[in-house]
């Protein structure tokens, strides 16, 4: 089955701050920002940054299952995010989206957004010339494919382990960088000059 976004997802904007976050030390809520997140979907959740919200309205705290898209640069991405810190808020340049729909995994639907179709689709639809930005209507009418709940699963399991290797030989490669450049640094010794 295929339907649009909005039919699956809620979505709004993140914390509306005006300008810069306004970083405070001893502030009560935690907050998302881009430098924080990786397109490989892991937060930096003991590098946020503190804020005072002020006395207007309560914010709609972030909770595990909500997924935070960066809708601004040449990089639009989707991540699910878990073991969400309490009072935590994202900067006004993500758009959160929680699903609303039965039988929808969040982080299937961060996958499939990910995804190249999907790509492909924000892409073609990216609006900007300083800097490209997807607006919210756009990301409302973007088609997602929603299979049954076990091959859902089975297509979250298979990207997480594509993920986890994918570090893992990451990890190898700059294990052997390593090792490469302290044999250099041996031959640059001074016994190793002498002979």
């Amino acid at each position: 089955m295929i339907s649009s976004l909005k039919a699956l997802a809620e979505v709004r904007a993140g914390h509306p701050f005006r300008g810069s976050v306004p970083v405070a030390a001893h502030g009560k809520a935690r907050v998302i920002q881009m430098r924080d997140i990786s397109p490989d979907g892991d937060v930096a959740w003991a590098n946020l940054s503190r804020a005072d919200l002020g006395r207007g309205k309560p914010p709609d705290w972030l909770r595990d299952g909500d997924i935070l898209f960066a809708a601004r640069g040449t990089r639009n991405y989707a991540v699910c995010l878990s073991q969400t810190p309490p009072a935590t808020v994202c900067a006004q340049y993500f758009f959160v989206l929680r699903c609303k729909a039965e039988g929808l995994l969040p982080e299937y639907l961060a996958w499939h957004i990910n995804r190249t179709p999907s790509q492909r689709y924000l892409r073609n639809n990216a609006e900007g010339t300083d800097q490209l930005s997807i607006r919210r209507p756009v990301l409302e009418d973007m088609p997602i494919a929603v299979p049954g709940l076990a091959r859902q699963r089975l297509l979250v399991d298979l990207a997480e382990a594509a993920r986890q290797e994918r570090q893992r030989l990451e990890a190898l490669i700059r294990n052997r960088e390593l090792q490469i450049d302290a044999l250099a640094q041996g031959l640059l010794a001074p016994s190793a000059r002498q002979a």
